[in-house]
């Protein structure tokens, strides 16, 4: 830092600079040559939670659940070129013109979407998203009201008893969030394996932990490791549980089978509009890789997930979640669902939406993981009882 304030005090003048305009001068060098350039600012920047580059002249961020158009932008398209190869070169990536489309993440965990010419129109385009620097726990989502202590002690008691928890909801909404809240509750003697596109996850409370990522092929198509094979090995390697960050196409199929043959307490996410829309999401999943009768598909659903926890991003930017259901088996060739809590809105103030994450009345149906946790039906009273 010291030779780059240096070399700039030298190439200016330094009359009628102050001494905080020395170090923004100062600052600004340092991040074009050893950070993200103008990029820096924000993602040192706490407060801002994405970062939308759509070219090197328009950038994007929001801060505090607004997204605005920011005044900096990159000198050249060169230039937001060379930061492009920095960032995907830190994780052994590769995107070009004939692979234009690649998932990296910065040194600081955040998740970054990249998207070259002659994909992208108006020229390199760019997405980053942060997450906090300590994982968020249920205790933290309870304060921020995504949900309330009593579905959230709930939802601990299922993780911790092994129930399989499939997490849904939109993009944005906080599934990747959410998922590191549960982890915090898997015993820690247990071995856990996470399967990721480009990881994310920050499980810190399990020591016995193996994370996994994918691999894009090589400039000669070799060389890919997909979700789907990484799931596969992932069986091979004694664990407990099993964690995919995300399904989005044939590897849907696995993560049930995995599920079904003695993983219990495995988790995943998808996208998806409601509950209801993920589980047709899955099965169309399924079916791109397999070429199975839905109705051996749905069963498969229903004999291998046990929750589906849905989140949803409202119209007020907060997010909350909206539904907990289990998945009551298949019912004259559907999948049954048996609705535990449902988000009920009250109303509208200060342009914040006023409702509570409100238990439905049915009971729970299954709940032999519970017995063999040991906890039984005590265990489980919600308030009121």
């Amino acid at each position: 830092m010291e030779h780059i304030e240096q070399s700039v005090l030298r190439q200016r003048s330094l009359s009628g600079l102050t001494a905080s305009e020395k170090w923004k001068w100062v600052r600004r060098f340092y991040n074009s040559f050893r950070g993200l350039d103008v990029l820096q600012p924000l993602v040192d920047d706490r407060s801002v939670t994405e970062i939308m580059i759509n070219s090197h002249r328009e950038i994007f961020a929001e801060q505090d659940g607004q997204v605005r158009r920011l005044s900096v932008q990159f000198e050249s398209k060169e230039r937001l070129e060379d930061i492009i190869q920095n960032i995907v070169s830190g994780v052994n990536r590769v995107v070009n013109e004939s692979s234009p489309i690649v998932d990296a993440r910065l040194k600081d965990g955040s998740r970054v979407n990249i998207v070259l010419p002659p994909v992208a129109l108006k020229g390199p385009t760019m997405t980053i998203r942060k997450f906090p620097e300590t994982p968020m726990t249920m205790e933290h989502l309870v304060a921020r009201g995504s949900m309330n202590e009593e579905s959230a002690s709930f939802i601990q008691t299922l993780v911790q008893c092994k129930y399989n928890i499939f997490i849904s909801g939109g993009t944005g909404s906080g599934k990747t969030t959410f998922l590191n809240a549960l982890s915090q509750y898997i015993p820690a003697e247990e071995r856990v394996i996470t399967i990721e596109d480009s990881a994310e996850l920050q499980i810190t409370t399990v020591p016995n932990l193996v994370s996994l990522e994918t691999r894009n092929a090589n400039t000669e198509g070799k060389g890919e490791i997909t979700v789907r094979d990484l799931i596969k090995s992932s069986l091979r390697m004694r664990p407990n549980r099993i964690i995919v960050g995300e399904v989005r196409g044939r590897e849907a199929l696995d993560m049930l089978q995995a599920m079904n043959t003695g993983h219990d307490g495995s988790l995943s996410t998808g996208h998806a509009n409601s509950t209801k829309d993920m589980i047709s999401r899955l099965e169309t999943m399924v079916l791109s890789g397999a070429d199975l009768p839905i109705s051996v598909v749905r069963q498969q659903i229903a004999s291998a997930v046990d929750i589906f926890v849905h989140l949803s991003r409202l119209r007020d930017r907060s997010r909350r979640v909206t539904e907990v259901c289990e998945v009551a088996g298949v019912r004259e060739g559907e999948v049954v669902l048996n609705p535990l809590f449902i988000f009920q809105e009250d109303g509208e103030q200060d342009g914040k939406i006023i409702g509570r994450l409100k238990r439905t009345g049915n009971e729970l149906m299954y709940t032999d993981k519970l017995k063999m946790a040991g906890m039984g039906l005590s265990g489980m009273r919600f308030e009121g009882d």
